[in-house]
């Protein structure tokens, strides 16, 4: 009897998933980690293969060798040390796909950060010249980049952050305590301005206030050492349970010094909660109706919207709850269709 072999099954080509891999520069909390966590989870994954690296030339070029990625979404801050990197992918895998999903600079960033800005410019064009598409993560910042001539109009694309927020909408609406409490919370880094908000409750040291700040990082210290003498602060180290935090506070403070979008404005105004924030790039125009903008890196005016807010009527911060949850009702499930039309764009050309 003559044996006959079984070959698999041939998987019909329209079942098979695009490979998207994902480049990040590291593991840690923040934004760009619960944003991706919720964009590769989303029902996006019926439809893709995704994967997730972190940064590193060697590494990457191994494991893309292998992946044979349809599209690479770069996470990673565009730095001139890191363009060897993409050129790396991008010679690799010639006929992927790139995408850069510019999350860090702004206009608000540059006067802190940069020296020269034609310099900063003709780098950041550099990056985005290697990319099929470039997507901005608020109109402020597309707006900055247009402005700019930093990338070409047609192969920009604005697609707001939103990771799942079920958790923050199931927070309760709660009364005003006595005294009041304001949460903040974030990485301690230049860029959040915490060192401005204890400046400004130096400001106003009888206000009926207590302000919960939660995170960690490089200027905790510093932090530290600022607060010293302010009893109504405390900080709370690192808040893994952000809706947990946002349920027994009142209103949410927002000091950055700089914010090419701001996930915690986004959390706050799907908890329910009154916000304090810095009038600059996409914190701007996400605080429609929900609190109070305040310029960047002053304590005096932080201060003053502070003792203002603290001593609104409790119907008006109930009416900017509300407010802030109706304009975030449908945001995640338009951030992932944004997601899933541009991939496909992306794919067809």
């Amino acid at each position: 009897m003559s044996s006959t072999s079984i070959s698999p099954p041939v998987l019909d080509s329209a079942l098979k998933k695009h490979k998207v891999l994902h480049i990040v520069k590291d593991n840690k909390v923040g934004g760009v980690k619960s944003n991706l966590n919720g964009f590769v989870k989303s029902n996006l994954a019926a439809e893709f293969d995704f994967s997730v690296l972190t940064q590193g030339s060697d590494r990457i070029a191994i494991e893309n060798w292998q992946l044979q990625p349809d599209v690479i979404i770069w996470h990673p801050p565009c730095r001139l040390k890191s363009l060897p990197s993409l050129l790396l992918l991008k010679l690799l895998n010639p006929h992927t796909k790139i995408i850069i999903h510019e999350h860090g600079y702004s206009q608000g960033y540059e006067p802190f950060n940069v020296s020269s800005v034609s310099r900063f410019h003709f780098m950041l064009k550099l990056f985005y010249g290697l990319a099929d598409k470039v997507v901005a993560i608020s109109q402020s910042q597309q707006a900055w980049m247009l402005q700019n001539s930093l990338v070409a109009p047609q192969k920009l694309a604005v697609i707001s952050q939103c990771p799942p927020l079920d958790k923050f909408f199931a927070v309760t609406p709660k009364s005003p305590s006595n005294p009041f409490k304001l949460a903040a919370y974030g990485r301690f880094c230049a860029q959040k301005g915490f060192d401005v908000l204890l400046k400004a409750l130096q400001l106003i040291p009888h206000a009926p206030v207590r302000v919960y700040i939660g995170g960690e990082g490089v200027m905790e210290a510093e932090l530290k050492q600022l607060a010293q003498g302010l009893d109504n602060v405390e900080f709370v180290g690192r808040v893994d349970d952000v809706p947990g935090f946002l349920q027994d506070c009142d209103a949410v403070v927002i000091p950055s010094r700089w914010e090419p979008w701001g996930n915690v404005c986004l959390e706050a105004k799907a908890a329910g909660k009154a916000a304090i924030a810095s009038d600059v790039d996409g914190l701007t125009e996400q605080m429609t109706g929900c609190g109070l903008l305040v310029p960047p890196n002053d304590p005096e005016k932080l201060a003053q919207a502070i003792v203002d807010l603290v001593e609104l009527p409790p119907s008006q911060l109930e009416i900017w709850g509300k407010n802030g949850r109706r304009l975030v009702s449908g945001d995640n499930g338009q951030y992932i269709g944004r997601w899933q039309v541009l991939l496909k764009e992306v794919l067809a050309n």
